[in-house]
Order: structure tokens, then sequence, then C-alpha cells
């Protein structure tokens, strides 16, 4: 990262971050949301988390998420999860045909999105839903790249019902990828070694279906739709995973630009006045330029996005000091409850605490003074699904210019964790549904 001047002392940042810091109310206080209006104008509204396992940043961005949409006429929600395990939700709160027969999220890090605090939010956009008509509906997207064997299965079950001709030729394309649906890192280390190659296969099925999307759309648009994002879904898992075994960065910006690709999808199918709200962690949604992460080559949806839309996007960090969090130890290892550690002495975390409110708005869109103040590189905290506090520095910490990263920061001083949905509920007990437990 560039060279800058000797940092500010802690202690006179932190100062001049309290002058100028909106504290905030409670989380169920009305005014909580109301405090994000000046944002309502943006046609992008990106969402933070410093973790995948905090119970505030999920209550935070419901409630802002709700107030963006009654007050600002934002009309779809755009989450870092996978495009068939969202859709299944979408049905639900759209209440669009047979909905809630699949389950969804069943695989890890299943408490992201299979959790009360996310469960409670789902049910709220069903209830603002049934109240107006089908075409000014909330829609609930997923933009990741994971599901490469779920969006292959969709994809097939689509042409089984239009056209079952067409699903013969997309099981011969797809069948290149079969032996690797249940571990499709390994489809990525046998194509480094040159045993297999899937590309020109599911870029065929992909154009396939776009060829014929006027028969097809015809029949119906949503499934039509849903069918052509799996396909997309597919295309782009199987570069995603070619890619993993040549380098990190390569993977990670591939994932990064189908969710770019994806979101303006979703806008353009929603017209030119389409405004979108998108949940993700810091590490997607702050300009990946302004961090180490660029440094080392890596870009992100919220830098793409912010090239693409300037000031009509607008992106928020979220932060907190210590507390609990949901996260594993290891990829695929059960969820535990860990405390987080006190933020480090150099990092923005402890400005913010050192600020005073323990939960806070910080704004620095129109103020110059603060984005510069706030433009130092001081360390930044990320926890995704996994928490090593033993390796904390090493693991979770890395360069970031705030200001540059972010326009505006959410604070909250002590978080507690997000509240995982476990074993089996009664029969018939709606409070869950349709997440299939």
């Amino acid at each position: 990262m560039a060279t800058q001047p000797p940092l500010l002392p802690a202690e006179d940042l932190a100062a001049f971050v309290r002058g100028r810091a909106r504290p905030l109310p409670p989380l169920d206080d009305a005014a909580f949301a109301a405090a994000f209006d000046a944002f309502g104008e943006a046609r992008l509204v990106l969402l933070g988390e410093a973790t995948h396992g905090t119970r505030e940043f999920y209550e935070a961005r419901a409630a802002i998420t709700r107030r963006l949409i009654d007050r600002h006429g934002f009309r779809i929600v755009a989450v870092e999860g996978d495009w068939p395990d969202v859709a299944e939700l979408d049905r639900f709160i759209r209440n669009r045909g047979v909905w809630g027969q699949k389950d969804s999220f069943p695989n890890f890090p299943r408490w992201m999105w299979r959790n009360a605090e996310f469960v409670a939010f789902v049910h709220s956009l069903r209830a603002w839903n049934l109240e107006r008509p089908m075409a000014d509906r909330v829609e609930l997207r997923g933009l990741d790249v994971y599901s490469l064997s779920q969006s292959r299965r969709e994809v097939l079950d689509y042409l089984d019902r239009v056209d079952p001709q067409a699903a013969g030729e997309a099981r011969r394309r797809y069948g290149c990828l079969t032996p690797y649906l249940d571990q499709p890192q390994r489809y990525g280390a046998a194509a480094r070694m040159g045993a297999v190659d899937c590309k020109e296969a599911v870029v065929a099925q992909l154009v396939s279906l776009l060829r014929n999307r006027l028969d097809y759309s015809r029949q119906d648009g949503e499934d039509y739709l849903d069918a052509a994002q799996n396909a997309r879904v597919v295309r782009s898992a199987e570069a995603y995973y070619r890619a993993m075994y040549r380098g990190s960065v390569e993977s990670w910006n591939l994932r990064d630009s189908h969710m770019f690709d994806t979101l303006g999808h979703l806008l353009a199918g929603r017209g030119p006045r389409a405004k979108a709200v998108v949940w993700a962690h810091n590490s997607h949604l702050g300009d990946a330029s302004a961090t180490e992460m660029g440094a080392a080559g890596e870009f992100n949806l919220g830098q793409l996005c912010r090239e693409a839309f300037d000031r009509d996007c607008v992106s928020i960090g979220f932060g907190a000091d210590r507390g609990q969090v949901a996260a594993a130890d290891d990829w695929g290892g059960p969820v535990r409850f860990k405390q987080v550690l006190p933020a480090r002495d150099d990092s923005w975390e402890r400005i913010f605490r050192q600020a005073g409110p323990s939960r806070s708005l910080t704004d620095w869109r129109a103020d110059a003074a603060l984005a510069q103040a706030l433009g130092e590189t001081r360390l930044e905290r990320a926890i995704g699904v996994i928490y090593r506090p033993e390796t904390e520095r090493r693991s979770h910490y890395f360069d970031a210019r705030l200001s540059a990263q972010f326009d505006a920061y959410v604070w909250f001083e002590e978080t507690a964790a997000v509240t995982p949905l476990a074993g089996a509920p009664p029969e018939g007990a709606p409070d869950i549904y349709p997440f299939g437990l």
C-alpha cells in the first residue's frame, strides 16, 4: 500500500470521531433504522458485517433494510448465499407457487443463514409482500457461487419440465462434472493435472438456455430466470473450482465477479429504476483497493459496484470490539460460541471503542476532514465462519484505509452470537418454515 504520514495518536483520532459519530438507540427503537434515511437515494446500499455470526449485525441489517424497502423503494435484497438456497426463501416471501418443499442451507456453515435472527427477517419480508401486488413485492436473492451440484440439478429439473429433449442434451454436457459433484474441489485438482476440462460444456449449456429464453420464458418467466441463473452459477462454479489450484487471488476475483454479474442481472430484470440492498461480509463490500487485499491483486463486489455506480452506491461497514460470535474452529466443523477478544490497540476497532458511544453511525461522505482523518492505514478485523483467537493477528487482521474502503460505519461496542436453528421442529411449526429443519 502507498506510504502514508505517521498515524495520528489514537486518543486524538478517537476524540475527532467522537465529535462526529451519531449515537444510535437500541435496535428495536424505530429511530435506529430512521438514522439510515440519508442513504435512501442511492440505487445500491451495501450492508456489511465484520463476522458471519453476530446477532447485532443481522438485526441491524434487517431493520435498515426494512426501512429502505418501506420508505425508499428498494425491492431487491441480495445476500452472500447460494442462489438455489435463497430461491426457496424467495418463493416463500413472495408466496409464489409451491414453496417450502426443499431444504435451504443444508451445508456448512448452516448457522450463517439458518439462525433465528434471519428467520425473523424472512418472515417480516413475507408479511410486507402479502399486502402488495406481485409486481411490487420484494425479492430475496443469493449471489454466491458454491452450489455447483444443486444448481446443475435445478437446470436439469427445469428442462425436464419444459423441454425433455434439451434436458437430455444438458445431461450429456453436465456429465463431465458428475464424478466431482460431492467434492467439487476434486474437479479443480483434476483440471489442474489436465485430466478433465468441463469449461466448454458448461458454457455451451448456458448459451443453449439463453438462446431459448423467449420460448422458455413464455411458459413461466420466473422459472426461466431461476434456471438461467443456475446455469450461470454452474459456469462460474466450474471456473472457480478450476482456479482454486492456480491461486487464491484468481479464485477470489472470480467469485466476486460472479456476485457482481448476478447483481447486475437482478437490477436489469427490475428495470432502470431498480434499487437493491446487499448483505455480505465487509471483505466483500468494502472497496478492496483500500485494503491489503487490493495490494495483493484482489478486487471485490464493493469495488466493482463503486466503479460501476459511483455515488449511486453506498457501502456501509460494520464493526465491534468484543463479545460472543458463532463460528467454527475449522472449515466444516461444528458451530461454537466463542469469545471475541477486545480489539488490538493499533486497530480501527479500538479507535471507535475509545470514541465512546456503544452504538453509532459515522458517515463521512460529506465530511472531508473526517474522511481524511479516517484515511490512514490501520488494522481492521475480519472474522468469517472460522475464528481462531489464538492466532488472531495473523488470521483475522488486515491493513485498511477505512474512509476509502467504506462510505459509513456502524459500530457496536459489545455483541452477542446469532441463534442457530437446531433440531427438528414440532409438526406444523410455522416459525422456521421454509428452512426445512
